[in-house]
């Protein structure tokens, strides 16, 4: 489940807050905070899970992952399979008590978390699969919070989905070597010479959503503040992989937990700022 490092927790988590903030405009209601919060936690440790069910014959000959419980025979295959189910039927009892609309949309969340792991054989950009599952948080929570989807969360899901592909692209040029030894396929592979190039574009459509979203809304200085530093992060990002170290990269991919961050903390501030508290 990866428990031990929550970096993925966090990267699934920052998006659903945005969301949840956006529609409540405000604090949400304490409740659906609580029950997202947790059911973050569940499926993120499902899909690692299914994950390591997939890759069970790739992992072995990755550094990084030869050293993962089914990589290595410590867990079987049948144990991984009805430990993902557990998590997910626990994660779907959190929601029961919420509206309709959100319990038909984590079907949908679900079928997203189980299949990715499987899209790295077949199609050449896995990572844009993950933008949508891992921006899937967005239309749930302002189904949760306002029973309704309107158009900004489809805005919301877009700049997330490019935020997704930048950073896990850079996860994936950790290991593009092993990758391309055993046929994986991944964004970083199918950029080639222009993965940095590839993140940092992803990265621009990224912000420059985010302030439109802005403009939208009528947000405050506070969020574009948030922008702003998150900006800052971004470019240190690239000083760490314009040269393409496997170490650097993973330093880069694990500053995004910053960037995701920093944006809510602008956003929680601005509907702070109009509440007049």
């Amino acid at each position: 489940m990866r428990l031990d490092k929550p970096i993925g927790i966090l990267l699934l988590l920052w998006p659903m807050l945005w969301g949840l903030w956006f529609a409540a405009k405000g604090l949400p209601d304490m409740l659906i905070l609580g029950i997202f919060i947790i059911g973050t936690i569940l499926m993120r440790s499902a899909g690692c899970v299914i994950n390591d069910y997939a890759d069970r014959k790739i992992d072995p000959h990755v550094a990084r992952t030869k050293n993962r419980p089914m990589a290595s025979g410590r867990v079987s295959s049948k144990e991984a399979l009805l430990l993902a189910a557990g998590l997910s039927f626990c994660a779907f009892l959190l929601i029961l008590p919420l509206n309709n609309l959100t319990i038909i949309l984590s079907f949908f969340a679900l079928f997203l978390a189980g299949t990715y792991p499987f899209t790295k054989r077949f199609f050449a950009m896995p990572q844009a699969y993950l933008g949508i599952a891992f921006s899937f948080g967005i239309p749930m929570a302002f189904a949760a919070q306002t029973n309704a989807l309107p158009f900004i969360v489809w805005i919301l899901m877009i700049a997330t989905f490019f935020w997704v592909i930048a950073y896990d692209t850079v996860y994936a040029m950790v290991d593009k070597t092993d990758d391309l030894k055993i046929g994986i396929r991944t964004s970083a592979i199918t950029f080639g010479r222009f993965d940095v190039m590839g993140v940092m574009l992803c990265h621009l459509i990224f912000i420059t959503i985010m302030v439109s979203i802005g403009l939208l809304q009528q947000m405050s200085f506070s969020y574009y503040a948030g922008l702003a530093v998150a900006s800052g992060l971004i470019i240190h990002q690239y000083c760490l992989i314009r040269n393409r170290d496997p170490a650097d990269c993973f330093r880069a991919f694990l500053g995004n937990n910053r960037v995701g961050a920093v944006i809510f903390v602008g956003i929680a501030l601005d509907s702070i700022l109009w509440s007049g508290l």
